[in-house]
C-alpha cells in the first residue's frame, strides 16, 4: 500500500520522524489485507449506501431542484485518534464547554465581564444572537451539548477553529458513517478495538426523558425542531430524532398558550416540556425577538419564563459563536474557571485594539475576516469601522490518509467532536465527524468515520437506567402530529394519482399501436381521451380529431419527460417519502423510494412507445408495492390510517370521474365504455371468471360500482374511508364517518338502477351527471378532513389546490 504526497503540513497517520503512528498501524494492517482492488470496492459499495440512504434524501435529481446538492461520500478510510490524545481533547473541550457557559451566564446577566473590560460592547450588543428579552430570565443552564471544529495546528497540537451551539451538525451522521463501516469493512472494525458510540446517544435520551418528567412517559414531551423537509440538515434531524425517541417537529407543528407550549396532534394539543432547537435562537419567537410569524413560535419565551419549557440549547446560545470571542478566551478563562484554556483557538485577533489592527495589516493575506459580531465575510470595511472586525488566521489543516484512485493520499482534514452535559459533567462522544478540505480549509462532500482507540484497561460505563413506574399500556394514535397526518394522507393520494395516470396513458398506448384499427378502438380512444383531458394528461388542442392522433401520441411521450405530468407527480411522491421519512423504517424507506427512482429514470429515458409502456409497467407495480408495504409493515393506528385514508379517497376520485366520462355516450358504445371500466379498474379477470364473455351493464357496474369486495371499486373505496374516519383515535368524527357511508349508499345505488332496468344501456350511460357529482362530493369530504384533521395545511390545499403547478382533481 502507497501512501503518495508530502506536505508541510502535520500529518495524522506520520510522526515528525516519517515512522507510522502506532495508533494507526493497526488499521493499515488490516487495509494491506485486503485482495487487490479490494479498497475501491469497498469505496464503491459505501458510494452506494450514500446515494440510497443518506442525506440528499429521495432522489438526487429532486434534491438538486431545491439546491440541496449531492449526498456526498464516505472515506473507507477512518480518522483514528489514540486514547490519550481523545482523552486530552475531551478534557480540554468540557473546559471549553464550562467557560462559554459562565460567559453567556454573565452576558445575559450580571454583564460583569463588560463593565471590567473583559469583553468590549462591540462583541455583544450589535451581535443579532443577543437576545434581550433573555436578560435576567429563569435560572438554567446556556448550554446542554456543544460541539467544536478542530485543526491540528503546524505545532501539532489540536486547536478549535470553531464553537458550535446552534445547530451542531453531523451528530447523526457521524452515527450514521460508523454503521456503514461496520457493514462495508467488517475485517477492520474487528480488528481495531474502537470506543462505541452508542452508550452517548442512549445517555442523552435518558437525560431528556428525566428532564420532561415521569407523568410524561410515552408523550410527546420531548420534540426537536428542525426548519423542515426543504433544508439541507432535514435527513440529520430525521435521523437524530429517531435516535433520541422524540418527535420531529416543524414550527407550524406549535403552539403557546398560557406559558406551556404545545404540540398541535390529531387528540389535541400535548405539551411539549424540553424542545431540541436546531433554529437560530433570533427566530424562535416572533413576538419578543421579532422577524415573521411562520418562522417561530408566538410566546416561546413566556413558556421559559414559567419553566414549563427547557430548550436545548437555550435560545440566547447562539452568541458563544461570536467569530471574535476566542481571542478573549484565555483570558477568559483564568477570570472565571482560574486555570488556563486547555484547548487553543485558532489564532483570532480583535481588530478594534491598535497592535491587533497593525498585526493584520502587516500581513493580510494570513487571515480571513469576520464581522466581530456575527457571522460573514467583509471586504475593506474595517477602515471605517475596525472593532467591528476579527482577523481568522488561515491554518493550514493536518492531513490524514484517504482513498483515492491511485491508492491512499494524505487530504487536509476538519474535525468535529461533540459533547454533552449528562447533569454532572460534560461527556464527549468517543468519535465524531471529520470532512475533508479544500485549500482554503472548508469542509467538502467527503466524510470520515472517526475512531477513539480503547485503552487496555478503560474503565467500562454503562449507562444507568433510572427506576421509573410501570407505563401503562397504550395503543392509541392520537399523538401523531397534524402535519405528519397531512403529509401521510397527500402521500396516499399522489401515490393512487400517479398509479391511474399510468395505468390512463398505458391503455391509450395500447390501442394507439393497434394496426388495423378498428371503429371501435377509435371509440375507446375518444373516450379514454376524455379521461385524459380530466387527469390532465393531455390538453384539449391534443385529444384526436378525425382520425388524426399524432398529437395525442407526442403528448403521451411527453407526460414521463422533464416537466410532464408523471414527472411531476413522482416528484411530489418523492418529496412527501421524505416529509414522512421519520415515520418510516429503513425497509420501508427503500421500498418506498428506490422503486421510484428507477422508474422515474425509466420515465425519462422513454423515446418510444414501447420504452414508455414498460417504464409505465414499473410505475403501477411501484404503486402496489407501496399498498403492500403499508399494510404489512406499518402498524394500524394513525399514520397508516392518513395514508391509507388519501388512497381511498383518491382512488373513489379516479374511479368515478373514470365512469363518469366512460360513460358520457350514447347507449349503443356502452359495451367500449364497459370493457374500459373493467380494464382501468384492474377487474377483467373477475368479470370473466363470473360471467365468461357476456358484457352486460348490469353485471359490470355493479363489480366496479357496488361490490364490497373488490378493492378497485367504488364502494369498497367508501366502506374503507367510512372505517377509517371512524377509527381515528381520539379525534373520530361521526360526520365525516357519515358522509362517506352517504357516498357509498349512492353508488350502490346506481349500480342497482342499473341492475333493475329493462334499458340498462341506457340508464347506464345517463349515470354520468351523477358520477361527475359523486367525484366532487368525493372533493368536498377530503376538504372537510382537511379542516377537521390538518389544522396546519396552507389554504390553497384546504381549497383543493395542492400546490401553484398540481391543482388536485375536483376541490381535492
Amino acid at each position: 500500500m502507497t501512501l503518495h504526497a508530502t506536505s508541510a503540513a502535520v500529518d495524522e497517520m506520520v510522526d515528525g520522524r516519517g515512522r507510522v503512528r502506532s495508533h494507526w498501524r493497526g488499521l493499515l494492517g488490516s487495509l494491506s489485507n485486503l485482495p487487490e482492488g479490494g479498497l475501491a470496492e469497498r469505496a464503491r459499495m459505501l458510494d452506494r449506501a450514500f446515494e440510497e440512504e443518506g442525506p440528499a434524501g429521495l432522489l438526487p435529481s429532486h434534491a438538486s431542484a431545491r439546491g440541496r446538492g449531492p449526498a456526498g461520500r464516505l472515506d473507507p478510510v477512518p480518522l483514528v485518534l489514540e486514547a490519550a490524545e481523545f482523552n486530552s481533547l475531551s478534557e480540554g473541550l468540557a473546559q471549553r464547554a464550562r467557560l462559554l457557559e459562565a460567559v453567556l451566564a454573565d452576558l445575559y446577566g450580571e454583564q460583569r465581564l463588560i463593565s471590567e473590560g473583559a469583553i468590549p460592547p462591540e462583541l455583544v450588543f450589535p451581535n443579532p444572537a443577543f437576545l434581550r428579552p433573555c436578560r435576567n430570565g429563569p435560572a438554567g443552564q446556556f448550554l446542554h451539548a456543544y460541539a467544536a471544529d478542530l485543526l491540528r495546528g503546524p505545532d501539532g497540537a489540536w486547536h478549535v477553529a470553531g464553537d458550535r451551539v446552534v445547530t451542531m451538525g453531523g451528530l447523526a451522521q457521524a452515527m450514521a458513517n460508523r454503521a456503514h463501516m461496520a457493514r462495508t469493512m467488517p475485517e477492520c472494525t474487528r480488528a481495531v478495538q474502537m470506543r462505541p458510540l452508542r452508550p452517548f446517544m442512549d445517555t442523552w435520551r435518558d437525560l431528556l426523558q428525566r428532564a420532561a418528567g415521569p407523568e410524561m412517559a410515552g408523550a410527546a414531551s420531548v420534540a426537536l425542531l428542525t426548519p423542515g423537509v426543504g433544508h439541507s440538515a432535514w435527513a440529520e434531524h430525521v435521523t437524530l430524532a429517531r435516535d433520541l425517541s422524540c418527535v420531529l417537529v416543524e414550527v407550524g407543528d406549535l403552539t403557546a398558550r398560557g406559558g406551556t407550549l404545545f404540540l398541535k396532534t390529531l387528540r389535541g394539543l400535548q405539551p411539549v416540556r424540553v424542545l431540541l432547537s436546531r433554529l437560530p435562537g433570533a427566530s424562535l419567537d416572533p413576538l419578543e425577538l421579532g422577524g415573521r410569524p411562520a418562522n417561530g413560535v408566538s410566546g416561546l419565551l413566556d413558556a421559559m419564563r414559567a419553566g414549563t419549557l427547557v430548550v436545548h440549547n437555550h435560545p440566547g446560545a447562539g452568541l458563544a459563536e461570536a467569530p471574535a470571542l476566542p481571542s478573549f478566551l484565555p483570558a477568559l478563562c483564568q477570570t472565571l474557571l482560574g486555570e488556563p484554556l486547555a484547548v487553543p483557538s485558532v489564532e483570532t485577533i480583535w481588530l478594534g485594539e491598535e497592535p491587533a489592527l497593525a498585526r493584520y495589516r502587516a500581513a493580510p493575506g494570513d487571515f480571513v475576516l469576520r464581522q466581530a459580531g456575527r457571522t460573514g465575510t467583509a471586504g475593506n470595511m474595517i477602515e471605517g469601522d475596525p472593532r467591528g472586525w476579527a482577523a481568522i488566521a488561515c491554518e493550514p489543516p493536518s492531513l490524514a490518509p484517504s482513498f483515492t484512485e491511485d491508492g491512499l493520499a494524505p487530504r487536509p482534514v476538519l474535525l468535529r467532536l461533540f459533547l454533552l452535559h449528562d447533569g454532572e459533567g460534560w461527556r464527549c462522544l468517543p468519535g465524531g465527524l471529520a470532512r475533508l478540505t479544500d485549500e482554503a480549509g472548508r469542509p467538502g462532500k467527503v466524510a470520515k468515520d472517526v475512531w477513539v482507540l480503547s485503552e487496555d484497561r478503560a474503565e467500562i460505563r454503562s449507562t444507568i437506567i433510572p427506576h421509573r413506574p410501570a407505563l401503562a399500556v397504550r395503543r392509541t394514535s392520537g399523538d401523531l402530529p397534524s402535519r405528519v397526518a397531512d403529509n401521510l394522507f397527500w402521500l396516499g393520494r399522489y401515490v393512487e394519482r400517479l398509479d391511474d395516470s399510468a395505468r390512463l396513458i398505458r391503455s391509450t398506448l395500447a390501442r394507439l399501436e393497434r394496426a388495423p384499427m378498428l371503429p371501435h378502438d377509435q371509440a375507446e380512444i375518444v373516450a379514454l381521451s376524455r379521461c385524459l383531458l380530466d387527469a390532465k394528461l393531455i390538453t384539449k388542442e391534443e385529444r384526436p380529431t378525425s382520425g388524426d392522433d399524432g398529437a395525442l401520441r407526442r403528448a403521451l411521450l411527453r407526460a414521463g419527460r422533464e416537466g410532464g405530468r408523471l414527472h411531476r407527480l413522482s416528484g411530489e411522491v418523492a418529496q412527501l417519502v421524505e416529509a414522512t421519512r421519520d415515520r418510516l423504517t429503513s425497509d420501508m424507506h427503500a421500498a418506498f423510494t428506490l422503486p421510484l427512482r428507477d422508474s422515474r429514470a425509466a420515465l425519462l429515458a422513454s423515446d418510444n412507445p414501447a420504452a414508455l409502456g414498460a417504464a409505465l409497467g414499473g410505475v403501477v407495480r411501484y404503486a402496489s408495492g407501496v399498498a403492500g408495504v403499508a399494510a404489512e409493515n406499518m402498524v394500524r393506528g394513525g399514520a397508516h390510517s392518513f395514508l391509507d385514508l388519501g388512497r381511498r379517497l383518491e382512488r373513489a376520485v379516479s374511479v368515478s370521474a373514470l365512469l363518469g366520462h366512460l360513460l358520457n355516450e350514447v347507449p349503443a358504445r356502452v359495451e367500449s365504455a364497459l370493457t374500459l371500466a373493467l380494464e382501468l379498474c384492474d377487474s377483467v379477470i373477475t368479470y370473466r371468471t363470473r360471467y365468461l364473455h357476456v358484457l352486460q351493464p348490469g353485471p359490470a357496474l355493479d363489480l366496479v360500482m357496488a361490490d364490497p369486495a373488490n378493492p378497485r371499486g367504488l364502494a369498497f373505496q367508501f366502506a374503507a374511508a367510512e372505517a377509517l374516519l371512524a377509527g381515528v383515535e381520539g379525534g373520530g368524527d361521526p360526520s365525516l364517518s357519515a358522509w362517506a357511508r352517504r357516498l357509498r349508499v349512492e353508488s350502490e345505488t346506481m349500480a342497482a338502477e342499473v341492475a333493475a332496468s329493462a334499458e340498462s344501456a341506457t340508464v347506464a350511460t345517463g349515470l354520468s351527471p351523477r358520477l361527475l357529482a359523486l367525484q366532487d362530493a368525493v372533493g368536498a369530504l377530503s376538504d372537510a378532513i382537511g379542516r377537521r384533521y390538518f389544522t396546519l395545511v396552507s389554504a390553497p390545499r384546504l381549497l383543493g389546490v395542492d400546490t401553484a403547478e398540481e391543482p388536485a382533481r375536483g376541490t381535492a
